[in-house]
Formats: C-alpha cells, structure tokens, sequence
C-alpha cells in the first residue's frame, strides 16, 4: 500500500471515529423482563388472574426522543372466548426537563394482540387492538397525566383515562409508591337497550370506574421486587361477572439491561 493510500485511510479514520462516537452517544438502548404473579392493567387482570412474563426494548435519544417495545401473555378465554394470548405494544415520545424538579412525557401507544383477530366479549365480535395518546407532568415524586384513544378497546368508543403516581424512599432501601387512576368511557351500557349495551365496555349500566394501588420496592442483587394491593370500585357485574376487577395482592421480580 502506497503512502499516500495510508494516508488517506488515515484521514478517513480520523474523521469517522469522532463522528461513530457521537452517534453512540447520541441514544442509548435498554432491556427489561419480568416475572409476576398477575398481569393486571388499570386494575383488571389481563391474565384471568394468573402469572404472566413480560419484557420490553426503549431507545432513549439524548435529545428526548425515545421509542420502544413491550409484551406481555394475556388471557381472556373467560368470558371473552378471545383467543388472544399475548399483548404487544408499540410506542414513541418525548420527554424532559423543565429544571430541576419538573419533567414532562408525552406520545403515543399503540396495544396490538396479534393472535387474535375479533373477541366475542357478550354483544358481538370486536377487534381487540386500540391506540391511545398520552401526557403526563412530574414534580419532584409527584407524577400527574391522562391518557385518550378515539376508540378503546373492544371497539367501544372513546375513552379517558386521567391518574397520579406518588413515589418516595423508605429506610433500608425501600420504595413506596401511590397510584389512583379514573377511567372514563363513552357508553354507558343499558340492559333493556341491547344495542346501547354494546357499546358499552363495563357492564351494570357504569361508565366510569377508579383504580388504585399501593406498591412496595426494594431492588437486591441486581434484580427489582415488588409487592403491590391492587383493586378498583367494581363488583363482579360490572366487570363481566368475573373477579378480573377484585382486590388483590400482586409480587413481581424484574431484572433491567
């Protein structure tokens, strides 16, 4: 190889390194996977109560941008003869800082169940998949946002969802966290009007409900526990006569890459 061919790769080396390290630095990619002993989602169980795997993929862009991945095995064989097993979501946004002790999230998700094409949930088959907007304001542990989607899931209309999380330390290392959330629906359904009822998501005649949690969190040898009670303000008619909405006390171990 001649010289002037050295240095000419020479040169190229020299101005390519700077421009591969910045692009490395620009975003960076991070994994996660879970164990729980119930999968539940605002409240109700999206596994008819039984444990559930979980992961997901984020890339998160030193500019704010980020986009990811996560799924999670659902099951709604009861009542819905659904024969969905397994949830995959899709979403990007963006977040920051405003100064010190106030952030900002907002995008858009988009909830796939790719094994099912319609579920019969009692008024007829509907398509499982929706997509929501969201935004969210934190201050210091105090974290406060809603979420829309022009048609939720199960085709039954639009849908708001407005919630706060509150988080702080405890000694030994402990964390403990506050959500209550309110879900608000379009349709209420009406028992005697068999096609205003199927429109309707909860059942009862209710288009409205409150979801809340207490969760407790220690992270130890690199792995993340938690405990959480969860419950909402539905009965069992309300909630397709299933106990998906009831109290319960749910343990998970996540471990983050």
């Amino acid at each position: 190889m001649n010289t002037f061919k050295k240095s000419l790769i020479a040169t190229s080396i020299a101005l390519t390194l700077p421009v591969v390290a910045n692009v490395a630095q620009a975003f960076e990619t991070s994994a996660n996977v879970t164990l729980t002993t119930d999968y539940k989602f605002r409240g109700i169980s999206q596994t008819d109560t039984s444990p559930a795997i979980q992961g997901g993929f984020d890339v998160a862009f030193d500019n704010g941008l980020y986009a990811g991945t996560w799924g999670s095995v659902v099951d709604f064989q009861d009542p819905a003869g659904s024969d969905a097993d397994f949830e995959l979501d899709y979403y990007f946004g963006f977040g920051g800082e405003i100064n010190e002790s106030l952030s900002y999230d907002l995008g858009y998700i988009y909830y796939d169940y790719p094994t099912s094409n319609e579920s019969n949930f009692g008024f007829g088959n509907r398509d499982l998949d929706y997509q929501e907007i969201y935004a969210s304001m934190s201050f210091n542990d105090l974290t406060v946002g809603f979420a829309y989607s022009d048609d939720y899931w199960l085709e039954t209309g639009e849908f708001y969802y407005v919630y706060a999380d509150y988080g702080f330390e405890l000694p030994g290392g402990f964390g403990l966290g506050l959500h209550y959330g309110y879900n608000d629906f379009e349709f209420a359904s009406d028992d005697s009007d068999p096609e205003d009822a199927s429109e309707a998501f909860l059942g009862d005649g209710e288009d409205s409900y409150s979801d809340y949690s207490i969760s407790l969190s220690k992270s130890y040898l690199g792995l993340d526990f938690a405990l959480s009670w969860i419950d909402t303000d539905l009965d069992e008619d309300e909630c397709w006569g299933t106990d998906w909405c009831d109290s319960s006390v749910v343990f998970s171990v996540s471990k983050s890459m």
